[in-house]
């Protein structure tokens, strides 16, 4: 998914701090001068400008390769507002609900652009080196992610994550290899957080495994066994564990398809 958040350019920053400063001399105390204003204004037009860019350069990725998108975003439009006119028109309403539909439609297309963007961007990704990893870093909410906490020269790796629901440790790479890392590093991180429960998963499509695109959505349906505080203290502990074992260097995101290995093997192998 293309991240539509708020983005800030560091240009406009300088700006903004530059103008705040400015503003500081010759402003009353506490309220910024015009010139600020007008700056933040600016970098809002600017972040603004770039969200629009990055949203319809990812349509018109996605358009290249899902020939069903423009289809069903139209279909979903139009079917709404259409819907939405008929049921006015039983009591007279129809140009008052036909807004209300089209906004509705509108709602419903961006939805299924994302969703088949997200869909899209997953499936690239499955079975490369690092693409866990990447999940994990791009997930939503309170997750504390430490990537490559373990791993092989053959870029299988183990992943930890603190939550609510405690340590979670994610592997990715062949199931045979990565069941030794599991249990290697679950018996390390046990001495250190108690009684907290830890989770393994394995990242594939097999029996017993969780597919890429399922992982966030896994993790949100498990139990909630800790609150905040507990993390701050098992996260603390547990750096104190990965700085002594130096973890094992993996790409930052998925490895592009039959991209050479070697030089990523060495680098292992020297940490």
């Amino acid at each position: 998914m293309v991240d539509t958040g708020r983005v800030i350019t560091a240009h406009g920053q300088g700006r903004i701090l530059k103008s705040m400063a400015n503003g500081s001399k010759s402003g009353k105390a506490g309220k910024p001068s015009k010139e600020a204003k007008a700056a933040a204004k600016a970098a809002r037009r600017q972040a603004s400008k770039e969200r629009r860019t990055q949203l319809w350069q990812a349509f018109q990725m996605q358009r290249k390769e899902d020939k069903l998108l423009l289809p069903l975003m139209l279909g979903t439009l139009i079917g709404l507002a259409v819907v939405f006119f008929l049921v006015g028109l039983i009591w007279g309403l129809q140009w008052f609900l036909l807004p209300i539909g089209l906004l509705l439609g509108v709602l419903g297309a961006f939805i299924i652009f994302g969703r088949r963007v997200q869909k899209t961007v997953y499936g690239k990704a499955e079975g490369q080196a690092g693409a866990a990893a990447w999940a994990l870093d791009n997930m939503q909410g309170s997750w504390r992610v430490t990537s490559a906490v373990a791993g092989t020269t053959q870029l299988d790796a183990v992943h930890r994550v603190i939550g609510r629901p405690g340590v979670i440790l994610v592997a990715e790479g062949s199931p045979q290899r990565v069941k030794s890392l599991l249990a290697q590093e679950k018996k390390k991180t046990a001495r250190l957080v108690g009684d907290t429960p830890i989770y393994d998963i394995v990242i594939g499509n097999d029996e017993g495994q969780v597919p890429l695109s399922q992982l966030q959505k896994h993790l949100n349906k498990l139990p909630k066994n800790i609150d905040t505080k507990r993390m701050d203290a098992i996260e603390s502990r547990l750096a104190a564990l990965s700085s002594r074992g130096g973890g094992a260097a993996l790409p930052k995101g998925p490895m592009p398809g039959g991209a050479k290995m070697r030089g990523v093997q060495r680098t292992i192998r020297r940490r």
